[in-house]
């Protein structure tokens, strides 16, 4: 299979899974820690545009509610 970070949004990455993916994984299985690593490179560069996104769907959220309740 073919793992991107749109097929793994859904887990979770804690501390533990983060360092075995960065780090035992090395030592297991060298070519799948470097597509893993491929993969954790590109979440982390976009993180900052998901979380802004997350930031304006909100508050598009809370202006639609307030214009709601003003009509």
């Amino acid at each position: 299979m073919n793992y991107n970070a749109r097929t793994v949004s859904h887990v979770h990455f804690g501390t533990t899974v983060h360092k075995d993916v960065t780090e035992r994984l090395e030592n297991i299985n060298p070519s799948l820690a470097a597509r893993a690593r491929v993969v954790l490179d590109v979440n982390k560069s976009e993180r900052h545009i998901r979380g802004g996104l997350a930031t304006r769907e909100k508050y598009q959220h809370r202006l639609a509610i307030c214009s709601r309740e003003e009509e």
